[in-house]
């Protein structure tokens, strides 16, 4: 028979101390790691194991460690720094559009102004400001007239640092004279001091953009003229590829051979691809498709004859592992006939921006 509970005696325990009327208890700050912790938990393990990739040893040590301690995740908690990334994204975002007044104002719109200045703060000490920032948002009609006096060296520099859309649209608006000299000078350029940076803002007579650091910045090179040439006319850059197999040849051809990646070929249409196709050997086109993504090799399949694309899908596929060179040969012969094809005015491919139609 179960005991009836013991009503005398002993003193019942002392109940927890009730907390003081009109007081409230606050929960402990979030450190930083804590926030980033409880971040890639929500965010799950796929994510999670992405940004690992961009993080160094010791930081994956760290927050590994955090994450291990984390037993559970307060709701609130978890919502918090789920909308404190959102905000710092958000203004981060702003600021690589426009500059750090750009994100202010509209940040100041949106959040209030101490809120505003609360996440700019944070962001600014450690972020890293392009040079040129100042002129991110200037119309590049303007910023043509501004800068086409300067040495071709200064134009190269801050086309460099604009981004290819507007730095195309610059390019192709300079004396024909000078355009290869600036492609030239945009392909060559390999790393920029500081102080070089500083003084060539000076000169434009416009406020210093913010250097966080004063590590050497990188900026130029092949693939910064691709870029930018990319977008151009065609005229421009047949022009300026004209002048550099001149200057410089194995300059201009390793350019030649970026401007147009194997991948590209799902931009021409389907008459333009069948002619490319009557001027490829199979055996190379099936050894140019081994690395491509399905888009790619059903945009070729679907220009064949159905018995021609079985055997190119047959030689594929006993054709085994080959080496990733052989591969990249075999795109590059494709890419070099197609450009033969544009130049003869056999196809046209469609520049970035434009609304051309292949004939």
């Amino acid at each position: 028979m179960a005991k009836k509970p013991v009503t005398g005696g002993s003193a019942p325990a002392p109940a927890a101390p009730a907390a003081k009327k009109g007081t409230t208890t606050h929960k402990k700050e979030l450190t930083g790691r804590q926030k980033a912790a409880i971040f890639l938990v929500t965010v799950g393990s796929e994510v999670s194991a992405e940004i690992f990739k961009h993080l160094r040893e010791d930081e994956i040590e760290t927050l590994t460690f955090e994450i291990a301690r984390l037993e559970t995740i307060d709701a609130e908690d978890r919502d918090k720094v789920l909308a404190e990334f959102q905000e710092l994204m958000m203004a981060q975002d702003f600021i690589t559009t426009g500059g750090i007044d750009y994100a202010r104002e509209l940040l100041e719109k949106a959040l209030g102004s101490q809120k505003a200045m609360d996440i700019i703060n944070r962001l600014t000490s450690s972020l890293q400001v392009r040079p040129f920032d100042f002129i991110r948002r200037t119309d590049p009609t303007h910023l043509l007239n501004f800068i086409q006096q300067e040495h071709p060296q200064t134009i190269a520099l801050i086309l460099a640092y604009l981004e290819p859309q507007k730095a195309s649209i610059i390019l192709s608006s300079l004396p024909h004279e000078i355009q290869s000299d600036v492609a030239k000078r945009i392909a060559t350029m390999d790393r920029t001091s500081p102080e070089v940076l500083r003084e060539v803002e000076r000169v434009l007579e416009k406020k210093l953009s913010t250097l966080s650091s004063e590590d050497y910045t990188s900026a130029g090179g092949v693939e910064s003229i691709v870029d930018i040439l990319n977008l151009v006319d065609r005229s421009t850059e047949k022009s300026i590829i004209e002048s550099l197999e001149e200057e410089d040849p194995e300059l201009a051809e390793e350019i030649k051979k970026r401007m147009f990646v194997f991948e590209d070929i799902v931009m021409l249409d389907d008459r333009a691809i069948q002619k490319v196709l009557r001027e490829v050997d199979t055996a190379e086109l099936a050894k140019a498709l081994k690395a491509v993504d399905s888009e790619v090799q059903d945009k070729i399949f679907r220009n064949m004859s159905k018995r021609a694309a079985t055997l190119l899908k047959e030689d594929m596929e006993y054709m085994g592992p080959i080496r990733m060179k052989d591969v990249e040969e075999a795109q590059q012969k494709i890419v070099a006939i197609i450009r033969k094809l544009e130049e003869q005015g056999e196809i046209v491919v469609a520049r970035g921006g434009e609304d051309e139609l292949v004939v």
